[in-house]
């Protein structure tokens, strides 16, 4: 209904307008006031609405072409203050962690603060159909009309003050109906995998309180994908509890801000940029590890786009450091997941072919041609076009007469399809991500166990393989290789 086909939505470019009808318009202050009249808005400050509502996280869907996954809000508030630029969302949550099946009850808390003036935090408030008139007011916006299916829409357009990275204002487009309600809200905001992401606003079922008019429904879509939805049972214009509500709460068990008490000494050693694991394998050490190896006539870097460009671009320097005069031909992810391929432009600028499992080619392709005018990156600067091996069965194999590097995909992983392991098998090295991790002291064995490590187990006892260093791609706490003994005897298993 309100869902867009994301190949669609993926094309759309930064600026590109439908067409517009040439009938003389109405002037854009004059719609605005009509539109702020007939919604109430006028001597609206403030605004509290509730109900109940769902959030999605954009970049974690378990399989690259599927939505994003949804987390629940119960008992859904939310405290907007259009003076001050400020906003406080809370409800109660009840979802299953990542790490395994049994749900736990959590708190979802959204706090934007007049400080946080980013156009990713402050579009939160200034595309919700009040905030989209107050901006309009004050931003010398344009009006058109144009035909949305059988009706005429008055599309009403304005800059923020708020600059991208490029230098450019973001745009906000609003299309008001014929009974004068904001009913769509178009913005674009800079993301590192997907270029200038369209953040579609939908709003509907409107409903009147105290001469304040809310849609009751609302629907956000974000690259073509629903990332917010809610049903609102009220509203409260003014709220007296706002400068309650509106701040948000130190964290439990601590005075706001500061960093946590310790002992003296001064921060800890930075890690070596890079650690060898054996003649011509090396780990590049960071938060999001990497692990560069070199054949006869060139270099695969396994996670070849982790975090964010400048990580990427840094492990690609240490990678040519440790090769010089070999070329980086291949780079494998893990998976499509946006922690693991938020760098992804950076090896794309330097003509290396991505490696992945065919499931996730056609989203890094849409991904990675989409317009990039908000923030250019190292990809679009260097004008080169991605190149993605897709690969199909289980298995994808690098080898000359040194090395070889088996690219096994992991089966029946909850977490991500098309999800990958490395395994150097005369060397005896495993890399893996997202799978396991160290457990603490007070828990050694985590119970409910950990699905995840319990599925990559046993894929490792499908393939035979019995590594004897294991690397994580998410650097461990505390940080250093693990082994097979770590994985099973989290999961209780003697051997």
């Amino acid at each position: 209904m309100l869902r867009t086909g994301v190949a669609v939505l993926f094309a759309t470019a930064l600026g590109a307008t439908a067409f517009h009808a040439s009938a003389a318009a109405p002037s854009a202050s004059a719609v605005i006031a009509a539109a702020s009249k007939a919604m109430g808005a006028d001597n609206l400050n403030s605004i509290k609405i509730y109900g109940v509502a769902a959030n999605y996280n954009v970049g974690q869907n378990n399989n690259a072409n599927g939505e994003w996954p949804r987390t629940n809000l119960n008992d859904y508030y939310r405290w907007i203050d259009f003076n001050a630029g400020a906003s406080r969302a809370t409800a109660q949550t009840f979802a299953p962690p990542v790490t395994g099946p049994t749900a736990v009850a959590g708190r979802f808390n959204q706090a934007i603060s007049p400080t946080q003036n980013g156009w990713a935090q402050q579009s939160e408030i200034w595309t919700t159909p009040w905030g989209f008139l107050k901006g309009a007011a004050k931003n010398n916006a344009t009006v058109a009309t144009e035909k949305v299916g059988a009706r005429t829409m008055k599309v009403v357009t304005w800059n923020t003050p708020q600059k991208a990275p490029s230098g450019k204002a973001y745009k906000v487009v609003g299309y008001i109906g014929p009974s004068n309600m904001v009913e769509r809200v178009d913005t674009w905001i800079e993301n590192p995998v997907l270029g200038d992401m369209l953040v579609r606003s939908n709003y509907s079922e409107y409903r009147e309180v105290d001469g304040v008019k809310f849609p009751a429904k609302i629907v956000r879509v974000s690259a073509g994908q629903t990332s917010f939805d809610a049903q609102l049972l009220g509203a409260d214009a003014n709220p007296t509890d706002l400068a309650a509500n509106i701040t948000n709460p130190p964290p439990a068990g601590g005075g706001a801000g500061g960093p946590p008490g310790g002992g003296g000494g001064g921060a800890a050693a930075a890690p070596p940029p890079s650690t060898q694991l054996a003649p011509d394998v090396y780990k590049i050490n960071g938060a999001y590890n990497a692990v560069a190896v070199g054949f006869k006539d060139y270099v695969v870097l396994f996670e070849a786009g982790p975090q964010n460009e400048a990580r990427a671009l840094a492990v690609i320097a240490e990678t040519k450091r440790l090769f010089p005069g070999k070329t980086i031909k291949y780079g494998v992810i893990t998976h499509h997941h946006f922690d693991h391929t938020g760098g992804i432009v950076a090896p794309v600028s330097e003509g290396i072919t991505i490696v992945t499992p065919a499931v996730n080619k056609a989203f890094l392709m849409r991904a990675l041609t989409t317009p990039r005018t908000l923030a250019p990156d190292a990809m679009s600067k260097s004008g080169k076009k991605p190149i993605i091996e897709g690969f199909t069965g289980d298995k994808r194999v690098f080898s000359d007469a040194n090395h070889s590097l088996e690219v096994h995909v992991v089966k029946g992983l909850p977490h991500a399809d098309g999800i990958v392991i490395g395994w150097l098998p005369k060397e005896k090295v495993l890399i893996y991500a997202d799978m396991f991790n160290l457990p603490t002291a007070a828990d050694p064995v985590p119970n409910p166990p950990v699905v995840g490590t319990q599925i990559f187990l046993a894929n490792l006892e499908r393939l035979g393989i019995e590594p004897e260093r294991i690397v994580s791609i998410h650097a461990l706490n505390p940080d250093r290789l693990t082994s097979m003994a770590d994985i099973r005897a989290s999961l209780g298993i003697k051997k």
